[in-house]
């Protein structure tokens, strides 16, 4: 089962995204949090110890795999029957890959997020886990300014829609309440 998650920032998605986990984790299954935040700066890293902490308070012994580029390989890593695989969050995936791109300035970069979108996109329907998949909901407001804003706009909103395509569910999560959108 593949559920996306999707909610604005501060919406209650993370939280709403855990309490999926909760009943699979009180049957005994194996919760591993897949973390792609990296901290590059103060408000990053408080951002990070907020989830830690909430992490920490919940019910779910989470085993945390933090891995920033390469969601594919390590869904696939940790893949198992009777596991849940909780990616936190696509939008973060994202921005590490324009990151990334705007620091190398690098051809293949581009390139190189296809290829790990088009894996992600492979893997997802292959998995044998439990998949819950977090991500921002960005195309609801003006278009941005600025050549990398709008592209990251742009990449996110044909990541969510492919990801919603081949998902079992769909859920928008909006001031802390969640609204299904697929079933």
């Amino acid at each position: 089962m593949i559920h996306l998650v999707l909610g604005g920032a501060r919406s209650g998605k993370s939280r709403y995204g855990e309490s999926l986990a909760e009943p699979f984790a009180l049957q005994g299954h194996r919760c591993v949090y897949i973390a792609t935040a990296t901290a590059l700066d103060d408000e990053m890293k408080q951002r990070i110890l907020r989830h830690q902490q909430d992490r920490d308070n919940s019910n779910i012994d989470w085993q945390l795999v933090e891995t920033s580029l390469a969601i594919a390989h390590t869904l696939v890593k940790y893949d198992s029957p009777n596991t849940v695989l909780f990616v936190d969050c696509l939008t973060l995936y994202l921005t590490n890959h324009l990151v990334a791109s705007e620091e190398t300035h690098r051809d293949g970069v581009d390139e190189l997020w296809q290829q790990q979108k088009q894996a992600l996109l492979a893997c997802l329907p292959t998995l044998e886990a439990q998949v819950i998949l977090i991500s921002n909901e960005v195309g609801s407001g003006i278009v941005p300014l600025g050549e990398l804003s709008r592209r990251f706009a742009d990449e996110a909103g044909w990541l969510n829609q492919a990801i919603a395509k081949i998902a079992d569910k769909v859920t928008l999560v909006v001031a802390g309440l969640p609204v299904e959108l697929k079933r």
